[in-house]
This record gives C-alpha cells, sequence and structure tokens, in this order.
C-alpha cells in the first residue's frame, strides 16, 4: 500500500486537515497540510474549517487544539506520544506558585497539559515568550516549565522579574546540547552562522550567534548560505527542502517522542477514527482562556 497517497485520499473524504510539528519525521511532515511550530499549529488549528484535526505532534499539541476547536473532532495518531517538559509541572505547583506570589501572572509555555494550562493566566511559545510576558502589566511574572527558555526572556524582558517553576526545568533533548559541541561544529563547519533554539541551557544560548524558535528558523535561515542548526533534527527537513541551495548542519538531538508516528498509524487513525482526544469541558473553558490571551498577544 502506498501510505502517502491513501492518506491523502482519506483526508480529502473525511473533510480532515492534518498539522504536522516541524520536529516530526520526514516522511509524516511530506503527507500534511500545514507544518509548523507550536504557534503556527495552535493559529491553524483555531481557524481550520475542517471539521477534523489529526495533530501529529505530541499530545499536549493535540490537547491544544481541541481546546481551541471544541466542536471538531481532534485526533492523534499515537496518544502515548508525551513531553517530559510538559510532565514537569502540575497543576499543583502553579497554585502553590501563585499563592507564594499573591497578584503575579502565570505564564505557561504551551509544552505543558491542558490541566495545568487551565491554572493559569497566559499561555507562551517559543516564538512569542518574550511579546507575552512584555505584554503583562505586573513588575513579576511567574514562568514554567522551561528555566531555559525563561533564562532567554529574562534577556529580552529586563524590566519584569521572572520567577521560575520548578526552578531548574527543561526540556532533555536540548538541555543535553553542550558549548563543547557548539565549538566543535564551529572549527568543522568555520563559515556557518549558529543558531540554537531558546530551550538550550543559556550557556549554549550565549555560545550561538542566534537564537530562535523552529517557526523563527524557518522563516530566516535563507539570510545566509550556511546554518548550525541547534534544535532536534527533525527541523532540518523543511529547512532543506525551503532552502534546497542552504548548507545546513545538525546536531544528535532526536525526540523519541516527537519520532512515534507512521504512516501506518496516520492511516489507521484516520480510516478507523480513533485515538479521539477528548478535554474535560470546565478545564479546556479555562484553558482556552489562557491560550486566547496568548494569541491575541501575539497577533
Amino acid at each position: 500500500m502506498n501510505y502517502a497517497e491513501e492518506i491523502r485520499k482519506l483526508a480529502a473524504e473525511k473533510d480532515a486537515l492534518i498539522l504536522v510539528h516541524n520536529y516530526e519525521p520526514a516522511e509524516i511532515q511530506d503527507v500534511a497540510d500545514i507544518c509548523g511550530d507550536s504557534l503556527e499549529l495552535a493559529r491553524k488549528a483555531k481557524e481550520a474549517s475542517a471539521s477534523t484535526l489529526v495533530i501529529c505532534g505530541v499530545y499536549f499539541m493535540a490537547e491544544t487544539a481541541k481546546i481551541l476547536s471544541p466542536e471538531k473532532t481532534v485526533l492523534i495518531p499515537r496518544p502515548d506520544a508525551g513531553c517530559p517538559l510538559a510532565d514537569q509541572l502540575t497543576p499543583e505547583m502553579v497554585r502553590a506558585a501563585k499563592s507564594a506570589h499573591p497578584g503575579a501572572p502565570f505564564v505557561v509555555y504551551v509544552n505543558s497539559s491542558a490541566a495545568t494550562k487551565a491554572e493559569c493566566d497566559i499561555t507562551c511559545t517559543s516564538a512569542n515568550a518574550a511579546d507575552v510576558v512584555r505584554s503583562l502589566e505586573s513588575d513579576t511574572v511567574l514562568f514554567g516549565p522551561d528555566a531555559n527558555l525563561a533564562s532567554w526572556v529574562r534577556e529580552q524582558v529586563p524590566e519584569k522579574t521572572v520567577i521560575t517553576v520548578p526552578e531548574n526545568g527543561g526540556c532533555p533533548i536540548h538541555h543535553k546540547v553542550t558549548v563543547d559541541e557548539i565549538e566543535r561544529l564551529r572549527r568543522e563547519f568555520p563559515n556557518a552562522t549558529v543558531i540554537c533554539h531558546p530551550e538550550c541551557a543559556p550557556e549554549v544560548q550565549k555560545a550561538s550567534d542566534m537564537i530562535g524558535s523552529t517557526g523563527y528558523m524557518i522563516r530566516n535561515c535563507g539570510e545566509k548560505q550556511e546554518w548550525i542548526i541547534v534544535t532536534e533534527s527533525g527541523i532540518l527537513h523543511p529547512l532543506k527542502k525551503r532552502y534546497p541551495e542552504t548548507a545546513f548542519h545538525g546536531i544528535e538531538a532526536v525526540c523519541d517522542n516527537m519520532k512515534l508516528i507512521t504512516l501506518k498509524d496516520l492511516y489507521e487513525t484516520l480510516a478507523e477514527g480513533k485515538n479521539e482526544v477528548v478535554v474535560e469541558k470546565e478545564t479546556a473553558d479555562r484553558a482556552r482562556k489562557a491560550i486566547e490571551r496568548m494569541i491575541e498577544a501575539s497577533a
């Protein structure tokens, strides 16, 4: 069976839109209607007219799509595709932090569960975190769960006091990148510009030439002829497709959860309508307010 062809046929028949994150396997990206980072997928999910949304990413992304489009059917080919970063911040931790810092709004990274989002004031992505924090009136802001992203936000918005919850939360894939690895790649590719994701550690950010989300990378990496891309390796596929004359060098960084979905999984999910995502209404209603505030702040 040619799964790619059958997936496209089924998507048309079932009025389904396939939304795929930039870290997914190349063959999944190639059958997508829309590829993007978390912010782009959140926006497209909200705007979509299709009756069914199929989210190829990790589970919090599918929850976000369902929260923004409660009237639509939302499917995820692998509901076991989790996010270790999202697991690091619980609703109880948010409530405790807000109790300890009365009046301080909680900015939650979109890499978090629906239940955690429901306790927070506004969400953010790596693309808009600084803008979201800057948009808030309070001088003190709670931020979680990614401490490396919070560090980058402090650099961009020095007028705010940003308190991280938990103190040392982070993406295991990005956090293991070292300055030594950046320096080795610079020696190997001396003409390349280094761009890293803000989920990388502060010292890696300082060792890079530029910092940006995956969406930022895709929009801006046509400006130079050679790049060292410091984020999950899946991003290299869309970059090379968009800028075929540009040289891209990646690092050894693979998120196993982002690589779980296969074409067979996607085909079976569409064919059988299985793995529907459900978010309890009260949780969804509260989380939706935080997500929509982010979208408004990023307009």
